[in-house]
């Protein structure tokens, strides 16, 4: 943060603003950098953030920094500041912060990489699949600087939690990561004793089956603790907000700038090959489970099973430009007059047809979560590999735990990253696009 000041305060020198205070400029955009960092916790960057999160702190600092910058204008009544040369100032500050931020970065992964250090000790209790999971993060992504010690095992009877204590701190360990699973109440209470005694820093690994995802939603009500399992960001005003005008907004390019042309153009090749209709519609469930109509290029000949089965490998049903439109994704694109209607999203879990909700509702532990946002156009599981038809029951329970974790851990980055991904996958070509 001190750096950063002393960057924005010497540019603020440097670049003729032409404010009639200065000092009250220096103080103004110090201040108001200092709180708008602590609001947007801008240098909460730990050694496991992935670069998506460094780039929404920039974004939402710079959106913030942007619209206090010129409210200076107005609040100071400032008649003779260059509108121009703030906003030269505000790109500078945009592009040295940015650059200072990322050579931080860099350099700190490439110094626990390559030179070994600013390492954290760390040991494992528990054996199973998560730990062995985690175990292999530690040893395969050494730019995060954890350096695995020991692996300890509570199931074995050679297990002793104060030969277990004695390792720890004869070792100089930093971090324990614990099993819950594997460990009764009082061998946690013990841990927790020991870590508060210690020093040391105590994690515990959420590896219970039947819950996806340990997301907790920590509130007091009054002054009573409560404990909520699912804290879904699209709930929240702002985000709901900032994520339909992005929708309405991408709709209308995709419209105007690509549906505008092809849509006769696909017209007139779907009617020389089969007769028919030009769009097909199909009733699947949106948000809170409510069916709508979902819009695509027909890309089958008409047939009545169209409703009740998905599309196989060699579906004897899809014309040959269906073929094409299919293995493109082309086929989807009117699913933006979905989006801008509002029962539809760019980026959610993809809607199924009411039959197959129907049947999975009741099968799939979990699968009516996804229904909590509105279905989207592409999504997390499909830039995954699991979209198309399903075929074993891991395909849908797969899909249906990347749709959770996309609903708990939504921003606008992450849509970003899943339109990229799903633009990259349809020019190269998907196995399952069929």
């Amino acid at each position: 943060m001190l750096v950063d000041l002393l960057v924005i305060n010497l540019l603020t020198y440097l670049i003729p603003i032409q404010v009639e205070s200065p000092l009250l400029f220096h103080i103004y955009i110090s201040v108001i950098w200092v709180i708008i960092s602590f609001k947007t916790e801008f240098y909460k960057v730990f050694r496991y953030t992935k670069v998506t999160y460094v780039l929404k702190l920039l974004f939402r600092q710079f959106v913030f920094l942007f619209l206090t910058l010129y409210a200076f204008i107005g609040f100071f009544k400032q008649p003779i500041i260059s509108r121009w040369m703030l906003a030269v100032f505000f790109i500078s500050v945009f592009i040295s912060i940015f650059v200072l931020k990322f050579i931080n970065y860099v350099l700190l992964m490439n110094y626990r990489k390559k030179v070994k250090g600013n390492l954290r000790q760390v040991v494992v209790i528990g054996k199973n699949k998560k730990t062995d999971q985690l175990i292999d993060v530690f040893n395969d992504i050494p730019e995060y600087g954890y350096h695995f010690v020991k692996q300890f095992c509570p199931k074995e009877d050679s297990f002793n939690i104060e030969d277990c204590f004695g390792f720890i701190s004869e070792s100089g360990i930093d971090e324990i990561y614990c099993s819950v699973d594997e460990l009764t109440n009082k061998e946690i209470s013990e841990f927790i004793n020991y870590v508060d005694n210690n020093l040391k820093t105590l994690k515990f690994i959420p590896d219970n089956k039947n819950i996806y995802t340990k997301k907790l939603k920590f509130e007091y009500y009054d002054y009573i603790p409560i404990l909520s399992l699912r804290d879904i960001p699209l709930d929240g005003q702002v985000n709901s907000l900032l994520k339909r005008g992005f929708d309405i907004v991408f709709s209308l390019i995709v419209i105007l700038g690509i549906m505008s042309w092809l849509t006769p153009l696909m017209a007139l090749l779907i009617r020389l090959e089969s007769k028919g209709p030009i769009f097909f519609k199909q009733m699947r469930n949106g948000v809170d489970n409510k069916e709508f109509a979902c819009y695509k290029f027909r890309s089958m000949t008409p047939n009545k099973n169209a409703d009740a089965i998905q599309a196989t490998k060699n579906d004897m049903r899809v014309t040959k430009i269906g073929k094409f439109i299919r293995k493109t994704s082309i086929d989807e694109l009117p699913q933006f007059y979905n989006v801008l209607f509002g029962n539809m999203s760019v980026v959610g879990p993809r809607p199924h047809m009411v039959k197959h909700t129907d049947l999975y509702a009741s099968k799939v532990n979990k699968y009516m979560v996804r229904h909590l946002v509105k279905p989207g156009i592409t999504g997390l599981a499909q830039v995954k590999g699991y979209r198309g038809e399903i075929e074993k029951d891991h395909d849908i329970q797969n899909r249906i735990k990347f749709d959770v974790f996309y609903i708990e851990n939504w921003s606008l980055f992450l849509d970003i990253k899943i339109i990229i991904q799903t633009v990259l996958n349809a020019l190269k070509g998907e196995a399952k696009a069929y």
